[in-house]
């Protein structure tokens, strides 16, 4: 899911989502939005190089019921197509009709740190620092059981781990 996917989705005539620019170093960023689209969910992006190892992009998730505080909670994560990284401080209205329409806030930002694992492995162990969120982190890739045949959809769970 690459950064052309998020392009393709938007006309950004219309929106005033960042349209983004090539970022080669990644400073470890975090951020948690809260999402009132046709459902409110709350998208979650890390900072990080995508499988190319350039540019540097937001891998993101969308997180129905946030990304948990409490120890050993699992959420679902659906993963949703890379964003670029000035969509960090993305505030405001997507249009009606457009992709992803409805309001989008900044829940909760900051850095994060990876102590094992990658992306391309389908595990990550990470801290987030965030003002609202702090602490230990697992994501891992399910094998997508129960999903229905035409569903693309990636799905990851997410949970806090005690320190």
């Amino acid at each position: 899911m690459s950064l052309e996917d998020y392009k393709s989705k938007r006309d950004f005539k219309s929106t005033t989502e960042p349209a983004g620019k090539n970022q080669e170093v990644s400073r470890n960023r975090f951020v948690i939005q809260e999402h009132r689209a046709s459902s409110l969910h709350y998208d979650f992006r890390m900072e990080m190089e995508d499988e190319k190892n350039s540019p540097v992009v937001l891998k993101s998730w969308a997180v129905p019921k946030n990304v948990p505080m409490d120890y050993g909670v699992k959420h679902l994560a659906i993963r949703t197509e890379d964003h670029p990284v000035e969509y960090l401080d993305f505030e405001g209205i997507i249009p009606e009709d457009s992709y992803g329409a409805g309001e989008v806030k900044i829940w909760d930002q900051g850095k994060w740190g990876l102590m094992k694992g990658s992306f391309e492995e389908k595990m990550l162990k990470f801290n987030l620092f965030g003002s609202r969120i702090k602490g230990r982190y697992v994501m891992i890739k399910t094998r997508g059981y129960g999903k229905q045949k035409k569903d693309d959809n990636e799905y990851w769970l997410i949970w806090r781990k005690e320190n």
